[in-house]
């Protein structure tokens, strides 16, 4: 979907609507309509025609933002069954809790900065004028276990790159989860029409360096000294893929 598409709204309070329930992930129809002050018919209105034009979903009584990311996926590996699926709302916690092990383990900094970003925001996924924000999650047992998250700024001169983190859960590793994750989330970016991903990743950190070269990921530079971990100096290693 083009930007131009998602601005043309039409109404103001058509826009104001989505964009509120944008902001705040899964929210009540009741508690949209309470916090603008919408008249109730002219609400109930808009709310139908967002959601004719699949702007908005209402699953379980609650108004969400409606991004066609494709369905679940199950998965056997060894004694591991496991699902790969775009990410809800309702999976913010569980994504912030996942990221936070990885980074503790490995030095992640970018992805820590994702999860300190929508554990303020209290808003998972984004998709406007601004930003565009995708996540898919792996669950075991439906507990979140790895994730992959696509960022892109709205900006015209980037607007074919998008930034990528990936993470497993350390004794969820060795099952090929990173890797239908990774996969997962390149295919969303290439058909949604971005034409290159990049990662940022410490120089420390390499593990996920061979992961990315194992999924032909090149490094395209190098910053020395760009990180202070624990007192001792680390590169930035900045590695990108072309779709």
């Amino acid at each position: 979907m083009e930007t131009s598409e998602r601005l043309e709204f039409r109404h103001e309070d058509r826009k104001r609507i989505y964009e509120y329930v944008e902001r705040h992930g899964a929210v009540t129809p009741d508690e949209v309509q309470e916090r603008l002050g919408s008249d109730p018919s002219g609400f109930r209105h808009h709310v139908a025609i967002l959601k004719r034009d699949d702007r908005l979903e209402e699953v379980d009584g609650r108004l969400r933002v409606t991004i066609d990311a494709g369905a679940k996926a199950e998965y056997v590996s060894a004694d591991l069954e496991f699902s790969i699926r775009p990410a809800r709302q309702e999976d913010l916690a569980g994504i912030v809790g996942a990221i936070r092990r990885v980074a503790e383990e490995k030095s992640y900094i970018v992805a820590e900065s994702v999860a300190d970003e929508i554990d303020h925001e209290e808003a998972l996924l984004r998709y406007n004028e601004l930003e565009s924000r995708m996540f898919f999650v792996a669950t075991v047992d439906g507990e979140v276990v790895g994730w992959v998250h696509l960022y892109a700024p709205e900006l015209d001169k980037l607007s074919h790159t998008a930034e990528l983190t990936v993470g497993v859960i350390e004794e969820y590793r060795g099952h090929g989860i990173g890797s239908h994750l990774l996969s997962r989330g390149l295919e969303w970016a290439g058909s949604s029409s971005y034409e290159k991903v990049y990662n940022s990743v410490p120089s420390s950190n390499e593990e996920a360096i061979a992961f990315l070269e194992a999924h032909d990921w090149k490094t395209e530079a190098v910053r020395e000294d760009h990180y202070k971990l624990d007192g001792h100096y680390a590169d930035e290693v900045m590695m990108a893929v072309e779709l």
